[in-house]
């Protein structure tokens, strides 16, 4: 069983039970913000749950922090299977202008993004699945690239033998596009007014 001096050294009080309730509350609310602020991906709910107290309602946390955050450029937003920190979209040309966030960005053409639309809304789909829907071959070298940025994967094969692959959406792909599910895909005539629905175009 390890030491009271080991268990100091690598935990934390959750509880914080010799602190007022107020200042508690703040307390738990800062080391949510600063899990956040360190992660580059989404933090879960129950990776959060590690730094507050047991009782602690974790929604209400979180809900404070952002009515605390209403007037800064940032805001916590819930995204694939979490939450993070993200710049407000009215500072993202000041962002462009004066910050290097080229690492950040990816650069996806009108007809990557409608290949990914038609991927996220029809998945689990193969490569001829993909050809039905834009009446053309989808090359290799694209879906490797969609591979290569983590915004597809590998999806469910059928067991037969020389089945073909599927393709399905990950978790990069919904913080990508700020979605928290894919329930949260807009529906086939939005994409069309956006002008990325998945219908035949040229490269």
């Amino acid at each position: 069983m390890p030491s009271r001096r080991r268990r100091n050294l690598t935990g934390i009080d959750r509880e914080l039970k010799d602190l007022p309730q107020a200042l508690r509350w703040r307390e738990w609310m800062r080391r949510i913000e600063a899990v956040l602020f360190a992660s580059a991906t989404p933090v879960s709910n129950d990776a959060l749950r590690r730094v507050v107290g047991q009782g602690a309602s974790l929604d209400l946390l979180i809900a404070d922090i952002q009515a605390d955050l209403r007037d800064r450029p940032y805001e916590v937003v819930e995204v694939a299977a979490g939450w993070m920190f993200r710049t407000r979209p009215a500072f993202g040309a000041a962002i462009r202008v004066a910050a290097d966030v080229k690492a950040q960005h990816i650069d996806l053409s009108d007809f990557e993004v409608a290949v990914l639309a038609a991927i996220a809304l029809h998945q689990p789909i193969t490569r001829d699945g993909l050809r039905e829907i834009f009446g053309r071959e989808i090359g290799r070298d694209l879906i490797g690239r969609l591979h290569g940025r983590d915004l597809i994967a590998t999806g469910p094969r059928s067991p037969r033998r020389g089945a073909p692959y599927t393709f399905v959406t990950t978790e990069v792909f919904l913080t990508t596009f700020g979605l928290t599910s894919l329930r949260d895909l807009p529906d086939i005539e939005q994409l069309e007014d956006a002008g990325i629905a998945p219908t035949p175009r040229s490269v």
